[in-house]
C-alpha cells in the first residue's frame, strides 16, 4: 500500500499537537480537497462532523483519539472502514487513578472531614476496613479490569458487571440482563465505565441506583461515573441524592458538557464533580501507537482494537 494523507479532524480540542506529531511520518490536513478526495487514507478523529467521511474513497481506518467511540458512530453517513479505539498504557493508569482516587476519598469520608473542616468541627467518625466495603465496577474491559486489579490489592471486595461473562481473579462477576440487579444488590460504591451504545444510554437512572445496597458500612451507596455522560441521567441522580438513595456521588461526565452553570450538580453538597478530566488523551503516547497501527496495516497486519460495529465498542 502507498502512504496516504491523513486527515485529522477534531472538534473542541485543539489539533496543534496532534497534527505537529502525526507530520512526522504523514502528511496532514484538516480538511480534504472536497468531498472525494482520493488522497486520504486514514482519519484521526473526535467528533468529526457528518458526512466528513462518507465520499472518501481511498479511507481505509478511521482512529478515534479517545478510548470512546460513540462520536463517531453519531454520524449515520459513516463509511464501512474499520474503526479504531486507541488503547494505551498511560490512557488506563488516568483513569486508575481517578477510580482509586474517588473511590478511597469515599470510603475515607473525604466530604465529611471537608464539611467538618469549613465549620472547624474536630470529630473523627468510625471508619471500616476495606474489605467491608464492596465496589462494583460496571465495565470489564481493559479500564475496568485495571482499577479492579489495584482496588483487590487495596483490600476492597470487587464486583463486576458485563454485558457477556468477563471472569476474573478474586473479582465476584455477574453479566447480562439477569445479572443486572443482583450485581447492584452486593455493591456499596458503583463504578460505572461502561461505553456508550443505543442499550447503556441512560442506564445509570433511579431504578437501577434503588438497587444498591444502602445498609453497609459507609453509611448508604456512592455512585461513581467515569464512563460517558449519556450513560446518566443527571435528573435521577439528583432525585437519589435528595432522597437518600445516594449517600454521594462522583461525577466526571454528564448528560450535556461543558457541564451547564445552572445544573445543581455544581453547588450539590453530596457531589464531586470533574470536567471530564479522569482520562486525558495525551497525543504524545497515543499518536505513535496509531502511526505504528497504519505501517503494520500497509504492510499487510491487522489493525489492533478494531471496534465491534454491532456491539457499538
Amino acid at each position: 500500500m502507498e502512504k496516504g494523507r491523513i486527515l485529522l479532524a477534531l472538534t473542541g480540542i485543539h489539533p496543534g499537537r496532534w497534527r505537529e506529531l502525526l507530520s512526522a511520518e504523514r502528511e496532514v490536513v484538516l480538511e480534504p480537497d472536497g468531498a472525494s478526495d482520493p488522497s486520504i487514507t486514514y482519519a484521526v478523529v473526535w467528533k468529526q462532523r457528518p458526512n466528513l467521511l462518507s465520499s472518501l474513497p481511498n479511507l481505509r481506518a478511521v482512529f478515534s483519539i479517545g478510548a470512546g467511540v460513540d462520536h463517531i458512530f453519531a454520524d449515520p453517513t459513516l463509511p464501512d472502514v474499520p474503526i479504531v479505539k486507541v488503547v494505551a498504557d498511560n490512557l488506563t493508569q488516568y483513569m486508575t487513578e481517578y477510580v482509586v482516587w474517588r473511590v478511597l476519598d469515599h470510603h475515607r469520608q473525604g466530604m465529611l472531614y471537608r464539611s467538618q473542616q469549613q465549620k472547624k468541627i474536630w470529630h473523627e467518625p468510625p471508619q471500616r476496613p476495606a474489605g467491608d466495603i464492596s465496589v462494583g465496577i460496571m465495565g470489564l474491559g481493559t479500564l475496568g479490569r485495571a482499577a479492579a486489579s489495584v482496588l483487590l490489592s487495596l483490600g476492597f471486595a470487587v464486583n463486576g458487571w458485563s454485558r457477556s461473562e468477563r471472569p476474573m481473579k478474586g473479582v465476584s462477576t455477574y453479566a447480562g440482563e439477569a445479572g443486572l440487579v443482583p450485581f447492584l444488590n452486593a455493591t456499596d460504591i458503583l463504578v460505572v465505565l461502561l461505553p456508550l451504545t443505543p442499550q447503556t444510554q441512560g442506564v445509570i437512572n433511579y431504578g437501577v441506583l434503588k438497587e444498591l445496597r444502602k445498609r453497609n458500612g459507609l453509611g448508604g451507596s456512592v455512585l461513581i461515573n467515569a464512563g460517558r455522560g449519556k450513560l446518566q441521567k443527571d435528573a435521577d441522580i439528583l432525585r437519589a441524592l435528595e432522597d437518600g438513595t445516594l449517600k454521594e456521588a462522583s461525577l466526571d461526565v454528564f448528560e450535556v458538557e461543558p457541564l451547564p452553570k445552572t445544573s445543581r450538580l455544581w453547588t450539590h453538597p453530596k457531589v464531586f464533580v470533574t470536567p471530564h478530566a479522569a482520562a486525558t488523551s495525551d497525543p504524545v503516547h497515543l499518536v505513535p501507537i496509531m502511526l505504528r497501527q497504519m505501517a503494520a496495516f500497509e504492510r499487510g497486519g491487522k489493525l489492533e482494537n478494531v471496534v465491534d460495529r454491532d456491539a457499538g465498542y
